[in-house]
């Protein structure tokens, strides 16, 4: 709907000291920090995972080598999604505001389309444990059974779910370095690189990580949390479940975020009503192909 001048009075009389209510200082961006971001070309990507060779056999004596078979495994497409959000304004509303203020509507808009961006990414984690969002092997990004084509199972959850403290926080180190096998039941060798938590368990994460001594004990025993993460912690303020909490880790072909078209705003004019109009318009897909890449917890005790 247009912005009418008998919806802004206040921007025609005079006397008006600020507008308030558009205008915040913004956060960095969070979401580019989880996801590895490509730009892409294209209407959809795919990714397709690939299943390697077993465990090497013994061959007697005298016998022919065994050959194994490299197949497909799971695939899965990313197809990017429009986004977009505009204002009109009246040139009688332009004409008439006394203090030059509708280009704050504007502003409104590039705001609107940052945090837009941020919440699809955080969406992510927050359906993290909910089996109605599913990734290439059809379950949950963070699951306890996981498949393999061969019929094999690892998870990237915790067995037992718990909030963020030093001992979930051990746990979790153990788990994303044991849990991980590939197609062929071998070991995955992963190393966590970045804790990923909601506001709310800041102080636990500079606790843990940044301690000389253990915490949440009154011996004074080293805590080996400290500086084990290399890329420390990242808060996503977006994240709705205020306990859940998360390890990033070094499997490749992760958390991924397809950009088709940044965020870009533009403005035209309606020749036969005179009016503005300003919009801001992208394209973009988030979502994982190797759910290895990260570790969860729902926190709580619960999902």
């Amino acid at each position: 709907m247009p912005a009418f001048t008998d919806n802004f009075s206040s921007l025609m009389a005079p006397g008006l000291r600020v507008l308030f209510g558009i205008e915040y200082n913004d956060r960095a961006t969070e979401f580019d920090k989880v996801f590895q971001v490509v730009s892409t070309k294209r209407n959809y990507e795919d990714d397709q995972e690939l299943v390697g060779t077993g465990l090497v056999p013994t061959m007697p004596e005298g016998d022919a080598v065994s050959y194994d078979t490299i197949a497909e495994g799971y695939s899965k497409r990313y197809t990017p999604v429009s986004y977009g959000l505009g204002v009109i304004i009246t040139r009688t509303m332009y004409e008439d505001d006394l203090y030059s203020k509708m280009n704050k509507l504007t502003k409104g808009l590039a705001r609107s389309g940052r945090h837009s961006v941020e919440i699809i990414g955080a969406n992510v984690l927050n359906r993290a444990f909910t089996a109605a969002y599913a990734g290439g092997d059809g379950l949950e990004l963070c699951s306890l059974l996981h498949t393999t084509r061969e019929g094999g199972t690892y998870r990237n959850e915790l067995t037992n779910p718990a909030d963020l403290d030093i001992t979930s926080y051990e746990q979790m180190m153990i788990d994303v370095g044991t849990q991980f096998i590939d197609n062929r039941g071998l070991q995955v060798p992963a190393t966590a690189q970045k804790l990923i938590i909601h506001p709310s368990n800041e102080w636990n994460a500079q606790r843990i990580l940044k301690s000389a001594q253990l915490p949440d004990t009154a011996n004074n025993d080293y805590n080996p949390g400290q500086n084990s993460m290399p890329g420390g912690y990242q808060m996503m303020h977006w994240l709705t479940d205020t306990d859940s909490w998360f390890m990033k880790t070094d499997i490749p072909n992760g958390m991924l975020w397809f950009w088709r078209r940044k965020p870009d705003f533009s403005q035209d004019n309606d020749f036969d009503s005179d009016n503005a109009k300003y919009k801001t318009t992208y394209r973009c897909v988030p979502g994982w192909t190797d759910p290895r890449n990260i570790f969860g917890s729902p926190g709580g005790g619960s999902e």
